[in-house]
């Protein structure tokens, strides 16, 4: 029975093996010592795993072969048997051999029942392994729906309160347009839901997909008319970032509605709908199914009406039917048609606004494109129903005034005979021309100014560009305004586009922003070393003429530079490379197209950003350095009033005060110096600027809001 151990020993073998992949490996494994070829010798031992096991030793069995050879397998003669015989030793062969036999079919009988037990065992493995691959793909899908569904739970929680909150109103916009309600009721529903728009969340979160007689229903077992809280403000304006973006106002009208409703106002806007226009971020887009007309030389014509939500604030579009062309086309501005366009704009959204039944507390206006509504207002839409209304222009700049014709003005229904008057819509100069933007001066009742450096009295005189006897007479209704910049996303305490975050409590981030820019870059990574970054919006030749002096001279002292460019233009590209090659230095580094993630990088991780200007609406550069501890310092690159001479007018902003006192007289070469010389100064002072709030929901806030309160009183 010494196969018992060989059994012990293929199953020794078979604990090894039995995980292992290259089944071919472990089959020749138990096969070659498993079925010899020639029997083996016979160990007669017992093997027992108990305790007390003994071994009986057999007396050693041979065979005799005919040569006189000894096999293994027989048993030597004893002394008794003298030279044994014939028979017996084949009787004991044949025994020999049968239990050979029963010997080799155990083994065959083990290997066969063992490789089935490794074939099981491996199919087993492998559906393992199937379930634990699809255990952690499950896992993974689940992991990534959490996300989805924690993101979405995010979104959701500001769509409670200001998403759901205008499909709502846009939704009794739509009662109101198809005859359902009148004005009256339309006018209480909306209080509610602008005063309930937190309890309104979890009411009627359900229920939008509902038809509106249902959810007409519903809203007026709801209602229990509370007092309203906030101003209710329109704004009637031509862009809107990120759905058309071309100049400072998208970004303004943005970040003020924003500012404004997480102050708890109600803001909406109404746009053209242009063919170019970016809606991916739009909510619940949807045409509203009734018919909407608006006047426009003669006739009644037909819009298509269009409401959706970005950002929590409540957006909608007009889209004309018959003149359908009027915002199709490639631009936005400069066709000569602009007047036809923007006035029959302007007119649509006051025939829109007065038969939805909106009461607004103000109506907020836009530089000379919707400036028209003032007089179509005061002199048609305030007698129907719009007589606690209050209009406010905001002027981004007085350099495009529009002049037309007197007669284009009753195109929209308006009486040129009675406007075209020195004190209303008459040029000033080109007095046979009516002027669009001075119109909305005088028939609003208040206008904002957006400046961040330049004072009311300054901007009378020297930027007026031929209204000054306008503003001058209406400068009590003036104010001055900064702009400012989103500090949800420009902060580099949560930049997520930052390697470290940082703030005043720990510098530390912003040295690794400087060592991560610096490589980025290409540059030597010298922490001593002064960075100084810009940000172009736009460069002429003969600002970079001046740029090269300033830069050469700052290199000389060690400085480095890194320059980006606000928009891909050719000419600015080819004027910078032409700039990089004559200069041939290697601290300098030219950046060719504007990047998100670098432009965060740029302000984080430079000691000085080099401005174009303090006055920057579009990029609002200046204010963002100040958040990032950079100072900004200007140089004179072509701009006459870049470098700001002494104003004794104190109507100027709290951001133009402070720049003034603290960076306002310095060059660059001040700057360095000063980093250089005193470096502990320097950073407390970069440290009192990181702690000013300049931007939307300060003072623009602000000043708005002070406007806002003030038209309302009158």
């Amino acid at each position: 029975m010494y196969y018992l151990n060989e059994k012990y020993e293929i199953l020794a073998i078979l604990s090894q093996w039995w995980a292992r992949e290259d089944l071919g490996m472990l089959m020749a494994t138990l096969i070659n010592p498993a079925i010899p070829s020639t029997p083996p010798p016979r160990r007669f031992s017992i093997f027992t795993s108990t305790p007390n096991a003994k071994f009986v030793k057999f007396p050693a069995l041979r065979c005799l072969r005919k040569n006189g050879e000894i096999n293994g397998l027989s048993r030597t003669p004893s002394p008794t048997d003298p030279g044994g015989q014939d028979d017996g030793e084949a009787e004991l062969e044949q025994s020999s051999n049968v239990e050979m036999e029963t010997k080799n079919d155990e083994i065959r009988r083990l290997f066969k029942e063992a490789q089935q037990n490794i074939l099981f065992l491996n199919k087993q493995r492998l559906k393992a392994v199937e379930e634990l691959n699809k255990t952690n793909r499950e896992k993974e899908l689940l992991i990534d729906k959490i996300e989805e569904l924690e993101e979405k739970n995010r979104r959701a929680a500001g769509k409670d309160n200001l998403a759901l909150c205008w499909e709502l109103l846009l939704r009794i916009d739509s009662m109101v347009l198809g005859g359902m309600i009148s004005t009256a009721e339309a006018s209480d529903l909306r209080a509610m839901v602008i005063d309930r728009k937190v309890s309104l969340a979890d009411v009627f979160s359900d229920m939008l997909q509902r038809r509106d007689a249902e959810l007409l229903a519903e809203l007026r077992h709801f209602s229990e008319g509370r007092k309203k809280k906030g101003f209710h403000i329109i704004h009637i304006c031509t862009e809107m970032e990120p759905l058309v973006s071309i100049g400072p106002l998208a970004p303004y009208i943005t970040g003020l509605s924003r500012a404004l409703q997480r102050k708890g106002h109600l803001v909406e806007v109404i746009l053209p709908k242009y063919a170019s226009l970016d809606l991916d971020e739009v909510q619940g887009l949807r045409e509203i199914e009734a018919e909407s007309y608006s006047y426009f030389n003669g006739q009644l014509h037909g819009n298509r009406i269009w409401t959706g939500v970005i950002y929590g604030i409540g957006v909608t579009f007009i889209q004309p039917l018959y003149f359908s062309s009027f915002f199709s086309r490639d631009r936005i501005y400069d066709y000569p048609d602009d007047f036809e366009r923007f006035s029959y704009f302007s007119r649509a959204s006051l025939d829109y606004i007065a038969k939805s039944g909106k009461r607004p507390d103000v109506l907020h206006l836009h530089n000379w494109e919707t400036a028209i509504v003032g007089p179509l207002f005061w002199d048609i839409f305030a007698k129907q129903g719009l007589g606690n209304t209050r209009i406010l222009l905001t002027c981004h700049s007085f350099d495009s005034q529009c002049l037309e014709e007197p007669d284009k003005l009753a195109l929209c229904g308006l009486d040129p005979g009675r406007l075209h008057r020195p004190d209303r819509m008459q040029d000033n100069a080109k007095t046979h021309l009516a002027n669009i933007l001075k119109g909305g001066v005088v028939y609003s009742n208040k206008v904002v100014i957006m400046s961040s450096m330049h004072s009311k009295g300054w901007i009378i005189r020297s930027m007026s560009h031929g209204l000054e006897p306008t503003l001058a007479l209406h400068k009590e209704k003036l104010l001055v305004a900064p702009c400012g910049f989103d500090k949800s996303i420009w902060d580099p305490s949560t930049d997520k586009f930052l390697p470290v975050n940082y703030s005043t409590e720990n510098m530390r981030g912003k040295d690794a922003c400087k060592v991560a820019l610096q490589q980025q870059a290409g540059l030597s990574n010298h922490a001593s070393a002064i960075l100084v970054g810009c940000i172009f919006s736009e460069v002429s030749d003969f600002d970079l003429e001046k740029l090269k002096a300033v830069v050469r001279n700052a290199t000389k002292g060690g400085a480095q530079f890194v320059f980006m460019v606000n928009d891909a233009v050719s000419t600015i590209n080819r004027a910078l490379k032409s700039f990089q090659e004559e200069l041939e230095d290697s601290n300098v580094k030219f950046f060719p197209h504007y990047d998100e993630a670098l432009s965060h990088l740029i302000l984080a991780g430079s000691d000085i950003i080099l401005c174009q200007s303090f006055h920057n609406p579009l990029l609002q550069v200046p204010l963002k350095a100040l958040k990032y501890g950079a100072a900004p310092v200007s140089e004179t690159f072509g701009e006459k009033n870049l470098r700001y001479t002494a104003d004794h007018d104190h109507e100027i902003t709290r951001f133009s005060q402070f720049m003034r006192s603290s960076f306002r007289n310095m060059s660059l070469s001040q700057a360095l110096d000063e980093i250089k010389t005193n470096p502990s100064m320097w950073k407390r002072k970069m440290m009192d600027a990181m702690t000013k709030d300049f931007s939307w929901d300060a003072e623009c806030y602000d000043i708005h809001v002070s406007a806002y309160a003030a038209v309302k009183s009158l």
